[in-house]
């Protein structure tokens, strides 16, 4: 199973991008999106659903799970 890894940046105001980071950043907005069978495409049926388990999620007040 694959790990998850998940990085935070508080925008504080302090914070700067530097040019390496703002030019990934473009590069990556032009990539087209890639699906495989670790991250396929969504089908409808699986939006719905997730849609339905997010807004139960957010109406009982829990906040999404994480395995630090």
């Amino acid at each position: 199973m694959s790990e998850m890894v998940y990085y935070e940046m508080k925008n504080d105001g302090k914070q700067k991008l530097t040019e390496e980071q703002l030019k990934m950043l473009e590069e990556a907005e032009n990539e087209p999106i890639t699906f495989d069978e670790d991250c396929p495409e969504l089908t409808p049926a699986m939006i719905k659903a997730f849609r339905c388990s997010a807004a139960w999620r957010n109406r009982h007040g829990l906040k999404p799970q994480r395995e630090d």
